[in-house]
């Protein structure tokens, strides 16, 4: 199911509903871009410390929006089944009010989504607002001050506003009090601008919005408008353009507070994009955003990491995306066990049954969900020698997929996983290389790169004047480095050894050795005195 800013103020109860009935929730996000190349030395490398790719992911975060979020509640019914309702919600940023929004677009991840389908008229026409508590709070101020704006800037809803105000000044100087008149064709935000818009410019108007395009217009005293602003049947009241402005962030509110799972695949940059555009501008430190992301969801489970142990456990073939774990486990679920639950499609998402729609958000998260019960139901199934029950419940695969809960997948860097309710623990790499550079003067680490392009993928960071390390993700490349590079003329490859190589060690030593020849020059001197 689509949901675009029309119809989302609807949407909402029925999907807090089936959220509070949920077992889990699974969720995609797609953006503008990932990793900003306007900024220097921002792309992942394998030395990154967790804190250090945070820094570089949150300057990309800050710089990009989402497009697109894709939702996927998974209820359990009485049999051993679960049902999906899966939702595609087009973003944009809320425009009521706030300081005017700044983003950017990366053209490969444009065209990327472009290539998959992605229509770009419903983020732009029919994006659902959404605002972080930053915004919100400013917002509340303008409208208790009385100097809120609306930052619409194109041309077309300049029209927009126009058109309406050339209408009603038109109409009003003939109109008798409780004239009325209908303003036709108007949508989403138009709605609520319009109406604050005349409020503000006229004091003898009071406007009702009628269903979702329409607005209507009456003529009436000061007075009487006075007391219809301070009526509960204002639709302008300040809590509901707050609830309008506020648009998707409701829901990630209502996530928020019913605690249920929340899955996702590679999901770091999602979770970091939720805090920014959902909750606060990311903090500085690294420990601050775990802590706050543990806070809001107490339990995330990464379909990243969990696959990752179904590979190595249940012996699977290696795969690189969501869509390849979602076809391995369909045709390799356990023949010996009880069958798998099945993931039934609720009536108004039955298209994805029918299709696939990779990279659409929607789809997406249907297939982290549906990864995730079949995952967990083939560890359930190899982790014991006792018969597990023929409808375990969603209880008994949390507690086998307990290892890998709060655990989101690190691509590329010094840990395997970030821990969000605990330490980071270490991953083990193949060793590092040292090269030692001979008769090559004024080599580049990117010179370097290129240099081992073309047999392996490694990234390269300058120890010293002559020396670069070399690290990479595959004992196979490194066995392969050392083997060729034995007799290179101008290269030496080794292993990198701290006591041997590193440059503070060295100094170290070198300091040491001179205070220990000085200190033996000192006693030779002092004992030929003495004689």
């Amino acid at each position: 199911m689509e949901v675009g800013a029309e119809g989302f103020a609807q949407c909402l109860p029925r999907l807090r509903r089936r959220i509070l009935r949920a077992a889990f929730v699974a969720l995609d996000v797609e953006f503008t871009g990932l990793h900003s190349t306007s900024l220097q030395n921002n792309e992942p490398s394998l030395f990154d410390s967790p804190a250090e790719r945070y820094v570089k992911a949150r300057q990309s975060v800050q710089r990009f929006t989402l497009v697109q979020l894709g939702l996927a509640i998974f209820s359990k019914e009485n049999s051993n089944k679960y049902v999906v309702h899966s939702y595609n919600f087009f973003l944009f940023p809320s425009t009521l009010g706030i300081k005017d929004v700044e983003f950017t677009l990366s053209a490969s991840s444009i065209q990327f989504l472009s290539h998959y389908g992605f229509d770009y008229n419903k983020f732009l026409k029919d994006g659902i607002p959404y605002m972080n508590e930053v915004q919100e709070k400013i917002l509340r101020q303008h409208l208790l001050a009385g100097t809120w704006k609306v930052c619409s800037t194109s041309n077309a809803d300049r029209d927009v506003l126009k058109k309406a105000i050339d209408e009603v000044t038109t109409w009003i100087a003939a109109a008798k009090e409780e004239d009325t008149m209908i303003l036709q064709d108007l949508s989403g935000y138009h709605v609520i601008e319009v109406q604050l818009v005349l409020r503000q410019a006229l004091e003898n108007v009071w406007t009702e919005p009628l269903g979702d395009k329409k607005v209507m217009v009456k003529k009436v005293s000061p007075e009487h408008r006075q007391l219809l602003e301070n009526s509960s049947y204002d639709h302008c009241q300040k809590k509901l353009i707050l609830l309008s402005a506020r648009g998707f962030t409701n829901l990630f509110q209502i996530l928020v507070k019913v605690k249920k799972p929340l899955v996702g695949h590679n999901m770091l940059m999602d979770l970091m994009h939720l805090h920014d555009k959902f909750y606060r501008p990311l903090p500085e430190s690294y420990e601050e955003f775990k802590r706050n992301i543990h806070n809001l969801f107490p339990v995330i489970i990464d379909t990243k990491t969990v696959t990752k142990s179904v590979q190595k456990k249940c012996l699977f073939p290696r795969v690189s995306s969501l869509v390849e774990a979602y076809a391995v486990l369909c045709s390799n679920l356990n023949p010996k066990g009880p069958p798998c639950p099945v993931i039934a499609l609720a009536s108004g998402c039955s298209r994805y049954a029918e299709k696939k729609f990779p990279h659409e958000a929607g789809y997406d998260a249907f297939l982290c969900g549906s990864v995730l019960l079949m995952s967990a139901h083939l560890l359930l199934c190899r982790s014991t020698d006792a018969a597990v029950e023929a409808e375990p419940s969603f209880s008994q695969y949390l507690a086998v997929l307990a290892e890998h809960v709060n655990k989101v997948n690190f691509i590329r860097g010094g840990v395997s996983s970030i821990n969000f309710s605990g330490e980071d623990s270490p991953c083990r790499h193949p060793p590092a290389l040292v090269v030692h550079v001979r008769g090559w003067p004024g080599l580049t680490e990117g010179q370097i790169y290129q240099e081992f392009k073309a047999r392996c993928r490694f990234d390269v960071r300058r120890l010293s004047k002559n020396q670069f390390i070399l690290l990479s993700n595959k004992y196979k490349q490194v066995r392969h480095v050392l083997r060729d590079y034995r007799h290179h003329p101008h290269l030496q490859v080794s292993v990198y050894r701290h006591w041997r190589h590193s440059p503070s060690v060295n100094c170290l030593l070198q300091i040491s050795g001179i205070v220990a020849l000085w200190s033996l020059l000192a006693f030779v001197l002092g004992g030929a005195r003495s004689c």
